[in-house]
């Protein structure tokens, strides 16, 4: 998925539900920090984009995207790529990371907000989920300098509970370092 797929579905998600924003969690949300990156082909291949909204009627605005511009939707069959609708808790986030969402908003989204994880927050949700594809993704950012080992250790010291799993985010990035 490049720039342009992604603030199509920021715009179609959009005014399906007649929301003014949508939140992207999934790998898609770095293309709001680095739009224009080709470090970045390999990590945006995926065809889908994970989102949900920030409101009470979250569930049902979710099951809406899945519905119409979901996978095997004629979106999906005449644009190449989709919305997944996930649910807030899908992944496990920082403290705060309401508060660092990038906003992707421009021309191309006719005026709709994508909110973005930011790229540390990101990384720290796929270094908790800790699939083999999510440890890649976080290595390539690593690799790339992306991102500050030492910013992205605070923010998984800063996520509640789950210390079994700070210990092995944490381990992969101390291994990272060498």
């Amino acid at each position: 998925m490049n720039i342009n797929e992604l603030e199509h579905i920021i715009r179609a998600a959009c005014a399906i539900t007649g929301e003014d924003n949508i939140v992207i969690i999934g790998s898609q949300a770095i293309l709001a920090s680095f739009p224009n990156s080709s470090l970045l082909e390999k990590l945006t291949q995926s065809i889908e984009a994970d989102v949900f909204y920030l409101n009470e009627k979250s569930q049902e605005l979710t099951d809406l995207i899945d519905g119409t511009i979901g996978e095997l939707s004629i979106f999906q069959d005449t644009f190449g790529v989709y919305a997944h609708g996930v649910g807030k808790e899908t992944a496990i986030l920082p403290k705060g990371w309401e508060t660092r969402l990038v906003k992707l908003k421009n021309e191309n989204t006719y005026g709709y907000t994508g909110l973005c994880l930011d790229p540390y927050d990101l990384c720290v949700s796929k270094l908790f989920a800790y699939r083999k594809k999510d440890l890649e993704y976080v290595s390539a950012m690593l690799k790339n300098n992306l991102l500050e080992t030492d910013i992205l250790s605070e923010r998984i010291n800063s996520v509640s509970d789950n210390d079994e799993k700070k210990q092995l985010a944490l381990t992969f990035i101390c291994n990272m370092k060498k």
